[in-house]
């Protein structure tokens, strides 16, 4: 390092906190660090800064987003992967883990339905280990961020409307099937942070006049696609839970509800009837 390097280093990290403050970054002092690592050139960090400092996530600004311990490519417009999602990761690998070890034989088949950057899905192969996975989104931006975040574990990602695009052979195979759909009630999507509400699909947040339309369109086709001991998990919020736990048994499956509360996370499991 020449001299006087290390402390042009620290004056620009000073200057990016600040700038970041006052534009109401509330963890200033990271976002600068990842800014200064993302960017090759003054001129590009500059450009950086700008993104941010007009409101747009840093993840859309970096390329990615921290998931589960892995890096997620993440395009302008795909929606941001919640830390509290982490809890379907879980859930789902867990899951799996207990069939193999029942003696489930074969690649278990796992489907992530409205995958977004495709991070549930490329988690969850990343913890369970060899899996057969399938994922689905309708929007188009989505669908090419997804592939190439599941590519490295030999995923599939199909372009259209929940189970649409799967292919017809999948029916009746599925072991776990993992749901990050949108859940926020219309008219609480104007309450939204910037963030969420002006850069990331709405349709990705969108659940509805309740919150629920997607959440009961995926439970009416869940059974028509789980395997015999197949589950299906799906993240809702702790206010919706009940109702979530009451469209999915309605459609056939028995529900339970899960919780992390170091993670904020509420998720429904359900589970073929025997």
């Amino acid at each position: 390092m020449r001299p006087g390097q290390a402390t042009t280093h620290e004056s620009v990290r000073a200057r990016l906190v600040r700038t970041l403050r006052a534009a109401g970054c509330v963890f200033a002092e990271d976002e600068a660090v990842l800014l200064q690592a993302a960017a090759r050139t003054p001129a590009e960090l500059d450009a950086l800064l700008a993104r941010r400092v007009d409101g747009v996530p840093l993840e859309h600004v970096l390329g990615w987003a921290e998931f589960c311990g892995l890096r997620i490519l993440l395009d302008d417009g795909v929606f941001v992967p919640r830390r509290r999602t982490e809890l379907l990761v879980r859930e789902g690998a867990a899951h799996l883990r207990r069939s193999r070890a029942a003696g489930r034989a074969g690649r278990p088949v796992v489907v992530d339905l409205c995958c977004g950057s495709g991070a549930v899905g490329a988690a969850v192969a990343a913890l369970a280990g060899d899996v057969e996975l399938h994922a689905t989104d309708i929007d188009a931006a989505a669908v090419a961020c997804a592939r190439r975040n599941v590519a490295g574990a030999g995923g599939a990602v199909h372009h259209g409307d929940l189970y649409a695009p799967l292919p017809r052979g999948l029916a009746g195979r599925v072991d776990l099937l993992v749901v990050n759909a949108p859940y926020v009630p219309s008219a609480a999507i104007a309450l939204m942070a910037p963030e969420a509400r002006l850069h990331e699909p709405r349709a990705a947040l969108d659940g509805g006049a309740d919150g629920l339309d997607v959440h009961r369109r995926v439970a009416a086709g869940a059974l028509t696609w789980l395997g015999p001991d197949g589950v299906l998990l799906i993240e809702t919020s702790a206010a919706q839970a009940r109702a979530t736990v009451e469209a999915v048994e309605r459609h056939g499956l028995s529900a339970a509800v899960v919780t992390d509360d170091s993670l904020g996370a509420t998720a429904v499991v359900g589970r073929v009837r025997q």
